[in-house]
Protein backbone atom coordinates (compact mmCIF):
# COMPACT_ATOMS: atom_id res chain seq x y z
CA UNK A 1 0.00 0.00 0.00
CA UNK A 2 3.17 2.32 1.09
CA UNK A 3 4.01 1.64 -2.54
CA UNK A 4 1.46 2.49 -4.10
CA UNK A 5 0.67 5.59 -2.68
CA UNK A 6 4.91 6.86 -3.28
CA UNK A 7 4.05 5.51 -7.18
CA UNK A 8 0.84 7.48 -7.01
CA UNK A 9 2.30 10.39 -6.06
CA UNK A 10 5.35 10.44 -7.84
CA UNK A 11 3.19 10.03 -10.88
CA UNK A 12 0.90 13.22 -9.94
CA UNK A 13 3.77 15.74 -9.35
CA UNK A 14 5.27 14.61 -12.94
CA UNK A 15 1.99 15.26 -14.60
CA UNK A 16 0.82 18.10 -12.00
CA UNK A 17 4.06 19.91 -13.04
CA UNK A 18 4.07 18.93 -17.01
CA UNK A 19 0.43 20.01 -17.45
CA UNK A 20 0.87 23.24 -15.59
CA UNK A 21 4.03 24.06 -17.92
CA UNK A 22 2.50 23.19 -21.13
CA UNK A 23 -0.36 25.60 -20.48
CA UNK A 24 1.29 27.84 -18.72
CA UNK A 25 3.15 28.83 -21.99
CA UNK A 26 -0.43 29.30 -24.06
CA UNK A 27 -1.21 31.61 -21.04
CA UNK A 28 1.80 33.47 -20.93
CA UNK A 29 2.46 34.56 -24.52
CA UNK A 30 -1.87 34.86 -25.27
CA UNK A 31 -1.29 37.86 -22.03
CA UNK A 32 1.62 38.88 -24.13
CA UNK A 33 -0.59 38.68 -27.47
CA UNK A 34 -3.03 40.88 -25.51
CA UNK A 35 -5.86 37.86 -25.39
CA UNK A 36 -8.04 37.99 -22.64
CA UNK A 37 -7.67 34.51 -20.56
CA UNK A 38 -10.74 33.51 -19.02
CA UNK A 39 -9.49 30.44 -17.64
CA UNK A 40 -6.47 28.69 -16.46
CA UNK A 41 -7.53 24.83 -15.53
CA UNK A 42 -5.55 22.33 -14.48
CA UNK A 43 -7.49 19.28 -15.29
CA UNK A 44 -11.32 19.07 -17.09
CA UNK A 45 -14.98 18.52 -15.88
CA UNK A 46 -16.46 20.19 -12.71
CA UNK A 47 -13.88 22.61 -10.70
CA UNK A 48 -13.01 20.89 -7.14
CA UNK A 49 -11.12 24.20 -6.48
CA UNK A 50 -11.36 27.71 -8.35
CA UNK A 51 -10.07 31.43 -7.14
CA UNK A 52 -10.28 34.29 -9.76
CA UNK A 53 -6.79 36.82 -10.16
CA UNK A 54 -5.17 39.08 -11.93
CA UNK A 55 -6.36 42.31 -13.95
CA UNK A 56 -8.77 40.71 -15.77
CA UNK A 57 -9.83 37.99 -12.83
CA UNK A 58 -8.55 35.35 -14.91
CA UNK A 59 -10.44 31.51 -12.78
CA UNK A 60 -7.78 29.12 -11.93
CA UNK A 61 -9.34 26.27 -11.66
CA UNK A 62 -8.76 22.22 -10.61
CA UNK A 63 -10.94 20.41 -12.63
CA UNK A 64 -12.18 16.56 -11.33
CA UNK A 65 -10.15 14.84 -14.19
CA UNK A 66 -6.02 14.78 -13.59
CA UNK A 67 -5.26 14.23 -17.27
CA UNK A 68 -4.48 17.22 -18.75
CA UNK A 69 -5.59 21.03 -18.45
CA UNK A 70 -6.64 23.86 -20.79
CA UNK A 71 -6.69 27.64 -21.21
CA UNK A 72 -9.82 29.41 -22.31
CA UNK A 73 -9.71 32.32 -23.95
CA UNK A 74 -12.03 35.20 -25.03
CA UNK A 75 -13.57 33.99 -28.53
CA UNK A 76 -16.30 34.70 -30.90
CA UNK A 77 -16.76 31.20 -31.47
CA UNK A 78 -17.55 30.12 -28.24
CA UNK A 79 -19.56 32.76 -26.42
CA UNK A 80 -20.64 36.20 -27.68
CA UNK A 81 -17.84 39.07 -26.93
CA UNK A 82 -18.31 42.53 -26.08
CA UNK A 83 -17.50 45.16 -28.82
CA UNK A 84 -15.43 46.77 -26.26
CA UNK A 85 -13.30 43.82 -25.80
CA UNK A 86 -13.32 42.50 -29.81
CA UNK A 87 -9.93 43.55 -30.41
CA UNK A 88 -8.59 40.96 -27.34
CA UNK A 89 -10.47 37.95 -28.53
CA UNK A 90 -8.26 35.03 -29.61
CA UNK A 91 -10.67 34.46 -33.08
CA UNK A 92 -9.87 38.28 -34.01
CA UNK A 93 -5.94 37.98 -33.96
CA UNK A 94 -3.78 37.75 -36.87
CA UNK A 95 -2.48 34.17 -37.70
CA UNK A 96 1.21 34.83 -36.72
CA UNK A 97 -0.48 35.59 -33.18
CA UNK A 98 -2.51 32.70 -32.96
CA UNK A 99 0.31 30.12 -34.32
CA UNK A 100 2.61 31.61 -31.34
CA UNK A 101 -0.39 31.26 -28.84
CA UNK A 102 -0.67 27.49 -29.99
CA UNK A 103 2.88 26.82 -30.12
CA UNK A 104 3.75 28.49 -26.86
CA UNK A 105 2.36 25.03 -24.82
CA UNK A 106 4.85 22.21 -26.41
CA UNK A 107 7.66 25.08 -26.26
CA UNK A 108 7.58 25.36 -22.81
CA UNK A 109 7.57 21.58 -22.63
CA UNK A 110 11.05 21.58 -24.68
CA UNK A 111 12.06 24.12 -22.43
CA UNK A 112 11.28 22.66 -18.85
CA UNK A 113 13.03 19.73 -20.55
CA UNK A 114 16.43 21.39 -21.98
CA UNK A 115 16.35 23.67 -18.46
CA UNK A 116 16.04 20.15 -16.15
CA UNK A 117 18.93 18.49 -18.35
CA UNK A 118 20.64 21.76 -18.21
CA UNK A 119 20.48 21.36 -14.52
CA UNK A 120 21.67 17.79 -14.11
CA UNK A 121 24.48 18.52 -16.60
CA UNK A 122 25.89 21.19 -14.88
CA UNK A 123 25.29 19.37 -11.43
CA UNK A 124 26.90 16.57 -12.48
CA UNK A 125 25.70 12.64 -11.71
CA UNK A 126 27.58 9.71 -10.83
CA UNK A 127 27.05 7.15 -13.11
CA UNK A 128 28.06 3.38 -14.40
CA UNK A 129 30.76 3.10 -16.36
CA UNK A 130 30.04 1.06 -19.59
CA UNK A 131 31.92 -2.40 -18.44
CA UNK A 132 31.16 -5.46 -19.60
CA UNK A 133 29.99 -8.97 -17.39
CA UNK A 134 30.15 -11.96 -19.27
CA UNK A 135 27.60 -12.18 -22.13
CA UNK A 136 25.21 -14.50 -22.04
CA UNK A 137 25.97 -17.76 -24.94
CA UNK A 138 23.44 -17.55 -27.85
CA UNK A 139 23.47 -13.69 -28.14
CA UNK A 140 24.75 -10.94 -30.06
CA UNK A 141 27.16 -9.74 -27.83
CA UNK A 142 28.39 -13.53 -27.40
CA UNK A 143 28.36 -13.99 -30.79
CA UNK A 144 30.42 -10.34 -31.38
CA UNK A 145 33.00 -11.89 -29.18
CA UNK A 146 32.57 -8.97 -26.07
CA UNK A 147 34.09 -10.49 -22.79
CA UNK A 148 34.13 -10.31 -19.00
CA UNK A 149 35.76 -6.73 -18.20
CA UNK A 150 35.74 -5.11 -21.27
CA UNK A 151 34.33 -1.22 -21.04
CA UNK A 152 33.03 0.31 -24.71
CA UNK A 153 34.64 3.71 -25.39
CA UNK A 154 33.26 4.04 -28.49
CA UNK A 155 29.65 3.28 -30.46
CA UNK A 156 30.05 3.60 -34.05
CA UNK A 157 33.12 6.13 -32.97
CA UNK A 158 31.39 7.65 -30.74
CA UNK A 159 33.06 8.15 -27.03
CA UNK A 160 30.59 6.86 -24.52
CA UNK A 161 31.33 7.48 -20.96
CA UNK A 162 28.31 5.50 -18.81
CA UNK A 163 25.45 2.87 -19.66
CA UNK A 164 23.06 5.54 -20.31
CA UNK A 165 25.46 6.82 -23.56
CA UNK A 166 25.75 3.85 -25.14
CA UNK A 167 22.46 2.53 -24.68
CA UNK A 168 21.14 5.87 -26.59
CA UNK A 169 23.68 5.31 -28.82
CA UNK A 170 22.44 1.22 -29.71
CA UNK A 171 18.79 2.53 -29.78
CA UNK A 172 19.84 5.28 -32.23
CA UNK A 173 21.66 2.92 -34.78
CA UNK A 174 18.98 0.48 -34.52
CA UNK A 175 16.27 2.61 -36.06
CA UNK A 176 18.68 2.83 -39.03
CA UNK A 177 21.29 0.45 -39.31
CA UNK A 178 21.73 -3.93 -39.20
CA UNK A 179 24.73 -3.50 -37.09
CA UNK A 180 27.32 -1.22 -35.59
CA UNK A 181 30.88 -1.10 -34.08
CA UNK A 182 32.22 -0.88 -31.07
CA UNK A 183 35.13 0.17 -29.70
CA UNK A 184 36.40 -1.30 -26.17
CA UNK A 185 39.00 -1.92 -24.24
CA UNK A 186 39.93 -4.92 -21.72
CA UNK A 187 41.61 -5.12 -18.28
CA UNK A 188 45.34 -5.75 -20.34
CA UNK A 189 44.35 -2.02 -21.70
CA UNK A 190 44.24 -3.58 -24.96
CA UNK A 191 42.02 -1.72 -27.59
CA UNK A 192 39.66 -4.23 -30.21
CA UNK A 193 36.78 -3.21 -32.21
CA UNK A 194 33.65 -5.54 -31.73
CA UNK A 195 30.55 -5.57 -34.27
CA UNK A 196 27.10 -5.78 -33.12
CA UNK A 197 24.30 -7.39 -34.72
CA UNK A 198 21.42 -5.36 -34.01
CA UNK A 199 18.80 -7.29 -35.67
CA UNK A 200 17.28 -8.76 -32.52
CA UNK A 201 16.10 -5.16 -31.51
CA UNK A 202 14.28 -4.64 -34.93
CA UNK A 203 12.67 -8.07 -35.17
CA UNK A 204 11.19 -8.34 -31.44
CA UNK A 205 9.28 -4.59 -32.60
CA UNK A 206 11.74 -2.84 -30.20
CA UNK A 207 9.70 -5.00 -27.15
CA UNK A 208 11.77 -5.39 -23.81
CA UNK A 209 15.14 -4.59 -22.58
CA UNK A 210 18.00 -3.93 -25.56
CA UNK A 211 20.61 -4.47 -23.20
CA UNK A 212 19.17 -7.93 -22.79
CA UNK A 213 17.96 -9.11 -25.69
CA UNK A 214 21.89 -7.88 -26.96
CA UNK A 215 23.38 -10.04 -24.06
CA UNK A 216 25.15 -6.76 -23.10
CA UNK A 217 25.45 -7.19 -19.28
CA UNK A 218 26.70 -4.94 -16.52
CA UNK A 219 30.22 -5.79 -14.71
CA UNK A 220 29.41 -7.06 -11.73
CA UNK A 221 32.28 -7.93 -9.73
CA UNK A 222 33.54 -10.66 -7.91
CA UNK A 223 33.39 -8.93 -4.22
CA UNK A 224 34.07 -11.20 -1.59
CA UNK A 225 31.10 -12.10 0.40
CA UNK A 226 31.39 -9.18 3.35
CA UNK A 227 28.62 -7.50 4.89
CA UNK A 228 29.18 -3.81 4.49
CA UNK A 229 26.05 -2.12 6.23
CA UNK A 230 23.35 -3.59 8.18
CA UNK A 231 20.36 -1.94 8.24
CA UNK A 232 18.37 -1.47 11.75
CA UNK A 233 15.65 -3.58 11.87
CA UNK A 234 15.30 -5.19 8.85
CA UNK A 235 16.10 -9.46 8.73
CA UNK A 236 19.70 -9.35 8.56
CA UNK A 237 20.09 -6.88 12.32
CA UNK A 238 17.44 -9.49 13.53
CA UNK A 239 19.12 -12.71 13.10
CA UNK A 240 22.38 -11.38 14.51
CA UNK A 241 24.56 -9.98 11.38
CA UNK A 242 27.49 -6.94 11.94
CA UNK A 243 29.55 -5.27 9.58
CA UNK A 244 32.61 -6.71 8.31
CA UNK A 245 30.63 -10.48 8.87
CA UNK A 246 32.09 -12.87 6.12
CA UNK A 247 30.15 -15.35 4.76
CA UNK A 248 31.72 -18.71 4.13
CA UNK A 249 28.68 -21.22 3.89
CA UNK A 250 24.93 -20.97 3.94
CA UNK A 251 22.64 -23.90 4.47
CA UNK A 252 25.55 -25.87 4.00
CA UNK A 253 26.69 -24.66 0.32
CA UNK A 254 30.11 -22.96 0.43
CA UNK A 255 29.87 -18.55 -0.09
CA UNK A 256 32.74 -17.92 -2.39
CA UNK A 257 31.82 -14.16 -3.68
CA UNK A 258 28.69 -12.22 -2.53
CA UNK A 259 26.33 -13.02 -5.55
CA UNK A 260 26.37 -16.32 -3.90
CA UNK A 261 24.67 -14.34 -0.79
CA UNK A 262 22.80 -12.54 -3.17
CA UNK A 263 21.53 -15.20 -4.81
CA UNK A 264 20.76 -17.46 -2.06
CA UNK A 265 19.03 -15.43 -0.24
CA UNK A 266 16.94 -14.23 -2.96
CA UNK A 267 15.70 -17.74 -3.58
CA UNK A 268 14.50 -18.32 0.16
CA UNK A 269 11.47 -15.55 1.06
CA UNK A 270 10.36 -16.38 4.51
CA UNK A 271 12.66 -19.61 4.95
CA UNK A 272 15.19 -19.98 7.59
CA UNK A 273 18.27 -20.41 6.67
CA UNK A 274 21.84 -21.13 8.57
CA UNK A 275 24.12 -19.12 8.00
CA UNK A 276 28.02 -19.76 8.89
CA UNK A 277 30.33 -16.80 9.45
CA UNK A 278 33.65 -15.30 10.41
CA UNK A 279 33.54 -12.80 12.48
CA UNK A 280 36.97 -11.69 13.39
CA UNK A 281 38.89 -15.09 14.21
CA UNK A 282 35.64 -16.99 15.42
CA UNK A 283 33.33 -19.17 13.17
CA UNK A 284 29.34 -18.66 14.17
CA UNK A 285 26.28 -20.57 13.01
CA UNK A 286 23.39 -17.63 12.66
CA UNK A 287 19.77 -18.40 11.72
CA UNK A 288 18.36 -15.75 9.31
CA UNK A 289 15.36 -15.92 7.50
CA UNK A 290 15.24 -13.30 4.31
CA UNK A 291 11.94 -11.18 4.72
CA UNK A 292 9.82 -11.32 1.41
CA UNK A 293 10.16 -8.39 -0.89
CA UNK A 294 7.52 -7.95 -3.93
CA UNK A 295 8.80 -5.74 -6.38
CA UNK A 296 6.58 -5.33 -10.23
CA UNK A 297 4.84 -8.94 -9.48
CA UNK A 298 8.59 -10.86 -8.43
CA UNK A 299 8.73 -12.48 -5.18
CA UNK A 300 12.28 -12.57 -3.47
CA UNK A 301 13.72 -12.64 -0.13
CA UNK A 302 15.68 -9.54 1.37
CA UNK A 303 18.31 -9.27 4.86
CA UNK A 304 18.70 -5.41 4.50
CA UNK A 305 22.36 -5.67 4.30
CA UNK A 306 24.84 -4.03 1.85
CA UNK A 307 28.51 -5.39 0.62
CA UNK A 308 31.25 -3.84 1.60
CA UNK A 309 33.29 -1.99 -0.90
CA UNK A 310 36.71 -0.65 -1.50
CA UNK A 311 37.00 3.08 -2.76
CA UNK A 312 39.35 2.04 -5.83
CA UNK A 313 36.69 -0.52 -7.15
CA UNK A 314 33.62 2.21 -6.56
CA UNK A 315 36.30 4.40 -8.71
CA UNK A 316 36.77 2.19 -11.20
CA UNK A 317 32.99 1.52 -12.01
CA UNK A 318 31.73 4.78 -11.44
CA UNK A 319 32.57 8.32 -13.43
CA UNK A 320 31.23 12.08 -12.42
CA UNK A 321 29.64 13.21 -15.52
CA UNK A 322 29.65 17.26 -15.33
CA UNK A 323 29.77 20.02 -17.54
CA UNK A 324 30.72 23.87 -17.14
CA UNK A 325 27.54 26.07 -17.96
CA UNK A 326 27.96 26.48 -21.07
CA UNK A 327 28.72 23.05 -22.16
CA UNK A 328 25.63 21.99 -20.20
CA UNK A 329 23.48 24.10 -21.94
CA UNK A 330 24.72 23.31 -25.29
CA UNK A 331 24.46 19.44 -24.51
CA UNK A 332 20.98 20.08 -22.81
CA UNK A 333 19.91 21.09 -25.77
CA UNK A 334 21.57 18.40 -27.71
CA UNK A 335 19.92 15.84 -25.65
CA UNK A 336 16.14 17.67 -25.72
CA UNK A 337 16.88 17.47 -29.76
CA UNK A 338 17.96 14.02 -30.20
CA UNK A 339 15.28 12.82 -27.75
CA UNK A 340 12.37 14.66 -29.95
CA UNK A 341 13.80 13.45 -33.21
CA UNK A 342 14.14 9.51 -32.01
CA UNK A 343 10.33 9.93 -30.40
CA UNK A 344 9.25 11.34 -34.28
CA UNK A 345 10.96 8.54 -35.78
CA UNK A 346 9.69 5.91 -33.26
CA UNK A 347 5.85 7.35 -33.89
CA UNK A 348 6.95 6.63 -37.75
CA UNK A 349 7.76 3.28 -37.12
CA UNK A 350 4.71 2.57 -35.21
CA UNK A 351 2.83 3.55 -38.07
CA UNK A 352 4.84 1.78 -40.63
CA UNK A 353 4.54 -1.82 -38.50
CA UNK A 354 8.61 -1.95 -37.95
CA UNK A 355 7.49 -0.49 -34.11
CA UNK A 356 5.22 -2.62 -32.31
CA UNK A 357 2.07 -0.65 -31.02
CA UNK A 358 2.48 -2.56 -27.84
CA UNK A 359 5.88 0.08 -26.59
CA UNK A 360 3.21 2.69 -26.28
CA UNK A 361 2.29 3.12 -22.34
CA UNK A 362 -0.38 4.33 -20.61
CA UNK A 363 -0.83 6.19 -17.39
CA UNK A 364 -0.27 2.81 -15.22
CA UNK A 365 3.24 2.27 -16.82
CA UNK A 366 3.81 5.71 -17.09
CA UNK A 367 3.14 5.90 -12.94
CA UNK A 368 5.17 2.73 -12.11
CA UNK A 369 8.63 4.00 -14.00
CA UNK A 370 7.71 7.64 -12.10
CA UNK A 371 7.65 5.67 -8.72
CA UNK A 372 10.99 3.52 -10.24
CA UNK A 373 12.89 6.50 -10.99
CA UNK A 374 11.79 8.52 -7.87
CA UNK A 375 13.15 5.65 -5.56
CA UNK A 376 16.40 5.85 -7.32
CA UNK A 377 16.93 8.97 -6.70
CA UNK A 378 16.15 12.79 -7.44
CA UNK A 379 18.62 12.98 -10.58
CA UNK A 380 17.10 10.20 -12.35
CA UNK A 381 13.07 11.28 -11.17
CA UNK A 382 13.65 14.92 -12.92
CA UNK A 383 15.06 12.89 -15.94
CA UNK A 384 12.37 10.88 -16.69
CA UNK A 385 10.12 14.43 -15.90
CA UNK A 386 12.33 15.62 -18.76
CA UNK A 387 11.56 12.80 -21.13
CA UNK A 388 7.78 12.61 -20.54
CA UNK A 389 8.06 16.19 -20.61
CA UNK A 390 9.73 16.03 -24.32
CA UNK A 391 7.15 12.73 -25.14
CA UNK A 392 4.13 15.39 -24.31
CA UNK A 393 5.82 18.23 -26.55
CA UNK A 394 6.48 15.80 -29.19
CA UNK A 395 2.51 14.36 -28.65
CA UNK A 396 1.23 18.11 -29.35
CA UNK A 397 2.72 19.21 -32.57
CA UNK A 398 1.15 15.88 -34.00
CA UNK A 399 -1.03 16.99 -37.09
CA UNK A 400 -4.09 15.83 -35.45
CA UNK A 401 -6.89 18.41 -34.81
CA UNK A 402 -7.54 18.01 -31.41
CA UNK A 403 -3.79 18.95 -30.59
CA UNK A 404 -1.86 22.07 -30.53
CA UNK A 405 -0.77 20.10 -33.77
CA UNK A 406 -3.82 20.23 -35.72
CA UNK A 407 -4.81 23.86 -34.75
CA UNK A 408 -1.34 24.72 -36.29
CA UNK A 409 -1.80 22.76 -39.64
CA UNK A 410 -5.20 25.12 -39.78
CA UNK A 411 -3.52 27.91 -39.67
CA UNK A 412 -1.18 26.71 -42.28
CA UNK A 413 -3.86 25.87 -44.80
CA UNK A 414 -4.88 29.58 -43.25
CA UNK A 415 -1.90 31.09 -44.62
CA UNK A 416 -1.67 29.03 -48.19
CA UNK A 417 -5.20 29.84 -48.88
CA UNK A 418 -5.60 33.38 -47.68
CA UNK A 419 -8.24 32.44 -45.90
CA UNK A 420 -9.56 30.32 -42.57
CA UNK A 421 -10.34 27.29 -42.89
CA UNK A 422 -14.30 26.42 -42.64
CA UNK A 423 -16.24 26.01 -38.99
CA UNK A 424 -17.16 22.71 -41.27
CA UNK A 425 -13.99 21.90 -41.97
CA UNK A 426 -12.94 22.10 -38.62
CA UNK A 427 -16.33 20.40 -37.08
CA UNK A 428 -15.00 17.45 -38.71
CA UNK A 429 -11.28 17.43 -38.17
CA UNK A 430 -12.34 17.73 -34.57
CA UNK A 431 -14.41 15.05 -34.37
CA UNK A 432 -11.48 12.78 -36.30
CA UNK A 433 -8.94 13.73 -33.92
CA UNK A 434 -10.68 12.93 -31.12
CA UNK A 435 -11.26 9.64 -32.62
CA UNK A 436 -7.49 9.24 -33.45
CA UNK A 437 -6.72 10.12 -30.12
CA UNK A 438 -9.21 7.95 -27.91
CA UNK A 439 -7.84 5.08 -30.61
CA UNK A 440 -4.48 5.52 -29.44
CA UNK A 441 -5.71 6.03 -25.10
CA UNK A 442 -7.59 2.33 -25.99
CA UNK A 443 -3.81 1.25 -27.42
CA UNK A 444 -2.18 2.44 -23.97
CA UNK A 445 -4.68 0.94 -21.52
CA UNK A 446 -4.41 -2.47 -23.12
CA UNK A 447 -1.07 -2.20 -23.49
CA UNK A 448 -1.00 -1.16 -19.51
CA UNK A 449 -3.79 -4.06 -18.53
CA UNK A 450 -1.58 -6.48 -20.11
CA UNK A 451 1.46 -5.95 -18.43
CA UNK A 452 0.04 -5.80 -15.38
CA UNK A 453 -1.59 -9.48 -15.97
CA UNK A 454 1.89 -10.66 -17.56
CA UNK A 455 4.06 -9.11 -14.99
Amino acid sequence: MNDFLFYLAAFAVVIGVLVVVHEYGHYAVARLCGVKVLRFSVGFGRPLWSRRFGPDGTEWAIGAFPFGGYVKMLDEREAPVASVELHRAFNRQPVGRRIAIVAAGPAANFLLAILVYWAIFWHGTEELRPVLGAPPAATAAAAGGFAYGERIVKVAGTPVQTWEDVRWQLLQRAAEESDVRLEVINERHEVALRRLDLGVIRASGWEGDAFQQLGLTPYRPRLPPVVGKVVAGEAGARAGLRDGDRFFAIDGEPVEYWSDVVRLVRAAPGRSLRADILRGDRELSLAMTPQLHEERGQRFGRLGISVHESAPLRDDLTVVVAYGPVDAFGRALHETWDKSVFSLVMLGKMLTGEVSWRNLSGPVTIADYAGQSAKLGIEHYLKFMALVSISLGVLNLLPIPILDGGHLMYYLVEIIKRGPVSERSMEIGQQVGLALLLMLMAFAFYNDINRLISG
